[in-house]
């Protein structure tokens, strides 16, 4: 039986939520103020990423570069992980989302900042694994050069980055999980669940934390930053919260 397109699927799991919503449809990116992600993260637009970096430090009331770094970091790995978990454990595919065809706004926000014009299914071996292939499509093509891009223009330890990658990781497993329980679709919910502890076992992520993945929840080894926030506090996975108990 066929496989339905990849456009089909994307918009079955928009329903999961904002984070799982990617703009699909043909058009004119750049001529709308849309860049490929490949050019943030070579340093083709090294303006644009500090105007992001600004403007959330903006938003959150604070003048501390790192929180916002940071915090672009994590919101970023996490609509990655979500556009790419979801059709992973609901139809088993993961789409192709090469940093030269996905195009990011510096202005917008969840769900408008992301536009994958016609997507595609990524392609594999045979004897690829469902993984294998979301390793690659996020980790590898995504975060990894997004933290290289992150950390020139801050200060941020290779541990909170990637403690955030992890954590953006579990936060989607938990929001899709639980979309996939209320739906009736108890076998995606555990693919879900087998999709993340795998990737979470990446030499990137292994150290950053531990799965609980009956609830599933983690628990990481860092901070994201968010108390440095004005009247932010602790994050449900945070070290700290446990150091303070």
């Amino acid at each position: 039986m066929p496989q339905e397109p990849m456009t089909a699927t994307l918009g079955r799991t928009a329903a999961v939520g904002p984070f799982f919503t990617v703009r699909t449809d043909l058009g004119s990116p750049r001529d709308q103020g849309f860049l490929p992600l490949s050019e943030l993260y070579r340093g083709g637009h090294p303006s644009a990423l500090r105007h992001r970096l600004k403007t959330v430090a903006t938003q959150l009331g604070t003048a501390d570069r790192g929180v916002a770094a940071s915090l672009v970091y994590q919101g970023l790995a996490g609509r990655l992980w979500s556009i790419a978990l979801a059709p992973a454990a609901v139809a088993g595919d993961v789409p192709d989302l090469d940093s030269d065809a996905l195009w990011w706004h510096p202005n917008r926000s969840t769900p408008d900042e992301l536009w994958l014009p016609a997507p595609t299914s990524l392609p594999s071996a045979s004897e690829q694994s469902l993984a294998c292939r979301l390793q690659a499509a996020v980790l590898h093509d995504h975060l990894v050069p997004l933290h290289h891009a992150i950390s020139a223009e801050s200060r941020l330890s290779s541990q909170v980055l990637w403690g955030n990658a992890a954590s953006a990781l579990v936060g989607t497993l938990r929001v899709l999980h639980d979309w996939c329980r209320r739906s009736s679709r108890p076998e995606a919910a555990d693919r879900a669940v087998a999709l993340a502890a795998c990737l979470l076992e990446d030499p990137h992520l292994r150290d950053t934390g531990t799965l609980d993945p009956t609830l599933p929840a983690f628990s990481r080894r860092s901070c994201c930053l968010y108390y440095r926030v004005p009247g932010g506090g602790l994050c449900g996975d945070c070290v700290l919260r446990r150091a303070r108990r």
